[in-house]
């Protein structure tokens, strides 16, 4: 087989089955694991895998820059955000993540709400200044432009000493095997540090997420209280994470 019929079949399998086992693939086509692990690192320079201990998995296509993440998936978004801001109670306090999808939730959030927002990223914060209700705290740092947001060890301590209510946070993969993962590992440290300040965190996962991967590792299921998605009931993964025992909250 040709190096360009090997990655069509590679292609193939991840689109029908979320994941490549590189030994499996290898003993199908009677090739060896070097060479499908070469395939496999073709594919990943390309964005098209992320790669994974003995294989591969969908890659996120919420790993681009912040101003291109605007144009994916709006309507998800959208859906995701009305189900996460009817979380905020009145008179609660909420850790507001950044990113697009966190973006939307701070523009369905109603004007008149009288709450507590505290959140690491600017842009959240300026949409939220028209909210004569809500008091704003934001976390100061080093700016991840890639997300807009704070990171880093100044944001983190900064972090460790708020609490809140709940913390609405955005990954850009979500996978039953590899977890809840995002792309930059000191936004991945940034995220935890806000969940571990709140006594409740949901998951804000568009339809696109579900069943991709990305390289770092955010959160185990067990530390969250529960996803929040517009993929379909039935949808696979959807099936798989409640399995896990993942409350899922359908957008």
């Amino acid at each position: 087989m040709l190096a360009a019929e090997r990655r069509e079949h590679l292609l193939g399998l991840l689109a029908r089955t979320g994941k490549i086992v590189a030994k499996d693939v290898a003993a199908d086509l009677g090739i060896s694991e070097d060479s499908v692990r070469r395939d496999l690192r073709d594919l990943a320079a390309e964005g098209l895998c992320q790669r994974v201990y003995g294989g591969a998995l969908p890659a996120s296509p919420a790993v681009v820059d912040y101003d291109a993440r605007q144009a994916v998936a709006p309507d998800g978004k959208r859906k995701v955000a009305s189900v996460a801001a009817a979380l905020v109670q009145p008179g609660g306090s909420v850790i507001l993540d950044g990113g697009t999808t966190a973006l939307a939730v701070a523009r369905a959030l109603p004007k008149d709400l009288a709450c507590t927002v505290i959140t690491h990223s600017p842009t959240i914060a300026t949409a939220l200044t028209d909210h004569p209700l809500a008091e704003l705290f934001l976390l100061g740092g080093r700016v991840f432009k890639h997300s807009a947001v704070t990171c880093g060890a100044a944001a983190v301590e900064a972090a460790q000493n708020i609490s809140a209510d709940l913390c609405l946070l955005g990954v850009t993969g979500v996978h039953p095997e590899a977890g809840l993962t995002t792309g930059d590992a000191e936004e991945a440290a940034m995220k935890r540090a806000l969940s571990a300040r709140a006594a409740d965190t949901y998951i804000l996962a568009s339809g696109e997420k579900i069943g991709t991967a990305s390289p770092y590792r955010v959160l185990p299921w067990e530390k969250i209280t529960g996803l929040i998605t517009d993929a379909e009931a039935h949808d696979t993964v959807v099936e798989q994470l409640k399995t896990l025992g993942v409350e899922v909250l359908a957008a």
